[in-house]
């Protein structure tokens, strides 16, 4: 591997380290203290929501966009939330979803001149 493969790895990987650590710090700090849970700001409730809707956000753009890929995406994503109001569950849902757009991809694309 390259050297700036390992160095964005490091990187990515302090980054990861410092947003699950620095809040806990920070609340293990105000507990401690005469203000107690009380204490909790605002903004760290609402991180944990936010982080997930910017990993969501991401993950369903497709890597190469195309209108095949964008109607896989939009299949893929109802499915998963047809197996989520049955199941709710978060392990079937995905799993749902990633094999719903991998045949679609597959099939839809072997049809595609």
């Amino acid at each position: 591997m390259s050297s700036a493969l390992w160095i964005a790895m490091v990187i990515s990987a302090l980054g990861t380290l410092l947003m699950r650590v620095v809040p806990f710090l920070w609340m293990q700090r105000r507990i401690g203290s005469e203000e107690g849970l009380n204490a909790m700001p605002q903004w760290l409730a609402v991180l944990g929501p936010l982080m997930i809707a910017a990993v969501f956000g991401v993950s369903i753009v497709p890597v190469e966009p195309s209108p095949l890929s964008w109607l896989a995406t939009a299949i893929g994503l109802g499915v998963a939330l047809l197996v989520w109001r049955r199941t709710r569950s978060m392990g079937w849902p995905v799993a749902a979803a990633v094999a719903t757009y991998g045949v679609l991809m597959l099939g839809l694309g072997a049809l595609a001149p």
